[in-house]
Order: C-alpha cells, then sequence, then structure tokens
C-alpha cells in the first residue's frame, strides 16, 4: 500500500494525497525530503519546492525520535509505530504537536511517513479530566476550609480570654504569637476558598488587564529579569471580572518570575485562537494570553498536580497561587494549560470571547 501511495504521487500528481488529513512525508537515502503532502506542509510550516532535497531534520527542532524511526523502518524492512510523539516545527517555535507516526519501507529505498496529528484530541481529553479534577478539588477544599474554620476561630478566641488573664507582659507574647499565626491560618483558609458570588463582569480589553499586571510584575521582579510584552493589538474586549482575572494573570505571572530567579526573561504574550475547543465546549474565537519563561521548568513529578491546592516545589510556596488562578479563569469558562520543559515554560490562559461562565 506505501509503494502504490508512492506511485500515485509519482506517476498521477498529489491531488489525493493532499486531499488527506493525515500528513504523508517522503524521506530518501539520505534523510534528505522527497515529498510533502498539503497535511504536512501544514504541520511542518514549510513549502514542498522549499523542503525538497533537505534533510528533515533541519526543519525540526527536535528530530532524533523522527530520524531514529526512518532508520529502523529502512533497516527492517517492516513498519515501525510511535504514538505520542512531539514535533517542534523550527518555523513554528511557539507551537508543538503531539502525533502518531508510522514508518514505512518503499520498494524504491525511500521511507514512507504518515503522521497523524492528535494534538487536539489529547488536548480535550486533558481539559475534561482538568475540569472535572478541578470540580472535585473546590468541593473538597471548601468542605476542608469550613472544618478547619470552626476550631480556628475558637482557638484565638481562647488566646484573646487568656492574654487578658495573664499579669506578665512577657508571657502575654505567647499569647499574641497564637493569635498572630491563627489569623495567618485564616487568610490561607480564606484563599482556600477563594471569592464567593458570580464574578461581577464588565467589557474591556485584555491589554488593560494585563498591562496592570505588567506594571505590578516590573515593579517586583529582580533587576536582571527582563519582562517583555508581545500584544496582539486586534485583541477585542472581554466580558469579565476585572479584579478576578488580574488575580489569577497576577498568580500565573508571580510564580514564572519566582521560578526564574535572579536572572532570565518572561514574556508575556496574547493571540487570538480560531476554532479553539475548551473542555469539550468548541469556540470561535478565544483569546489566548501566555506568560512564556526561561527558567528551569516544572518538575515532573509536579506536572499532573501543578493545578492542586497546597501543591508547590518551593520550601517556602503555599500551593495556592495556580489553583486559586485556574479556579478564577473557569469561572469566565476559560482554563489554564501549560507546556514546560528546562528552559522554556509557557502558562497560557485561554477566554473566550462570547463570556461563557461556568461559574
Amino acid at each position: 500500500m506505501a509503494s502504490e501511495a508512492y506511485a500515485v504521487t509519482r506517476d498521477h500528481g498529489s491531488a489525493l494525497l493532499d486531499a488527506l488529513a493525515t500528513a504523508i512525508v517522503i524521506v530518501g537515502a539520505r534523510g534528505e525530503i522527497e515529498y510533502l503532502n498539503a497535511a504536512a506542509q501544514t504541520l511542518i510550516a514549510v513549502g514542498i519546492n522549499q523542503a525538497r532535497g533537505r534533510p528533515l531534520a533541519e526543519f525540526l527542532r527536535e528530530p532524533a525520535a523522527i530520524e531514529e524511526m526512518v532508520a529502523r523502518a529502512r533497516d527492517g524492512g517492516e513498519p515501525i509505530s510511535h504514538r505520542e510523539l512531539r514535533i517542534v516545527p523550527i518555523a513554528r517555535a511557539d507551537s508543538q504537536f503531539m502525533v502518531d507516526c508510522t514508518a514505512s519501507m518503499l520498494d524504491t529505498g525511500s521511507v514512507l511517513l504518515e503522521i497523524s496529528d492528535t494534538t487536539r484530541q489529547q488536548r480535550i481529553s486533558r481539559d475534561t479530566a482538568l475540569l472535572a479534577q478541578l470540580g472535585g478539588n473546590r468541593l473538597m477544599v471548601r468542605q476542608l476550609a469550613h472544618e478547619i474554620k470552626n476550631p480556628l476561630g475558637g482557638l484565638r478566641g481562647a488566646a484573646q480570654l487568656l492574654e487578658r488573664e495573664l499579669p506578665a507582659e512577657p508571657l502575654k507574647e505567647y499569647t499574641r504569637l497564637i493569635i498572630r499565626e491563627a489569623d495567618r491560618l485564616r487568610t490561607l483558609v480564606d484563599n482556600l476558598l477563594g471569592p464567593g458570588g458570580a464574578p461581577q463582569k464588565i467589557d474591556i480589553n485584555p491589554h488593560e488587564l494585563l498591562q496592570h499586571v505588567f506594571q505590578l510584575l516590573r515593579n517586583e521582579a529582580p533587576a536582571d529579569v527582563a519582562i517583555l510584552r508581545d500584544y496582539d493589538p486586534s485583541l477585542p474586549s472581554v466580558h469579565v471580572d476585572r479584579d478576578q482575572l488580574i488575580q489569577a494573570m497576577l498568580n500565573i505571572g508571580r510564580n514564572a518570575v519566582q521560578a526564574i530567579g535572579e536572572r532570565g526573561r518572561l514574556t508575556l504574550r496574547t493571540r487570538a485562537v480560531v476554532n479553539a475547543t475548551i473542555g469539550a465546549r468548541r469556540h470561535r474565537v478565544v483569546a489566548s494570553i501566555q506568560f512564556d519563561d526561561d527558567g528551569p521548568g516544572v518538575p515532573p513529578d509536579l506536572a499532573d498536580k501543578i493545578f492542586y491546592p497546597l501543591v508547590t516545589s518551593r520550601a517556602d510556596g503555599t500551593g495556592l497561587g495556580l489553583a486559586v488562578a485556574q479556579d478564577l479563569v473557569t469561572r469566565h469558562g476559560g482554563l489554564i494549560e501549560f507546556e514546560s520543559r528546562p528552559g522554556n515554560t509557557v502558562f497560557t490562559l485561554l477566554l473566550p470571547f462570547d463570556g461563557v461562565s461556568n461559574g
């Protein structure tokens, strides 16, 4: 079948293969590109005339896995398949794709790569699981917080009464310590509970919110941390609660600055994304607000739990910033996603322009 597909390409043109949603790449004996169908040209972001005769590795940021598949198919003569392979085109450095790939040997000595982009399906599954997890977390945290607040109030009241009865000032320092710690814990519990009630929404441009966050982060960041802006000026207004969205963005931005340390870069980026999916809901267009930093990345053991309350990689962290941010954004029908590897972490806040609210 692979040989027949190549014959169609060679003898009868590429119209049939260009109609496929699957990306088709034919790699020659020296690793050079012989053919790309329309889907492959879109995936790799290069035209066939520009690519033909040049190594496939020239167009991929991390080509080792693809090159290994091509070599194994050529050496063994049998088709080789790889699921959930990550592809990062050099021409689209801000994008990466998860694909299923099969490499098959052709009679001509070339290798046929069939690449199916599964990014959207995986994102839908991940977002759906994340939203379900968030709903369960929200209920559990609220129940736990209410259970903590009752005895905490009694503890604080008892310390106040004891302070009045103590004769010596040095002894009162102990009761004041108890009161301070009780107040600190109450603040922590209030942060866990998050804001009550529905968002108070207004129409506002996302850049007005982000500019406010930019000013705060620039004032807080170390001198050698550069905070850059890359805005899409065409973004229309969104219907959101101003204070809640600023708090969500600020939480993400502060996490990024803390991850960077004393020297590095954080870029605040906005884009409009068409035909985007948030959970199981498809939107014609959404605002994408990204916090892109060059820090060490999210530790792999925390990647699946990063939005859980009280989960943090910092000794002095509360683990509430991202959990609260996710909660606030989902109240507006949006979602926070992230991609991370050492030297590049991107948290993306997706926000529909249609004002759909889950909260």
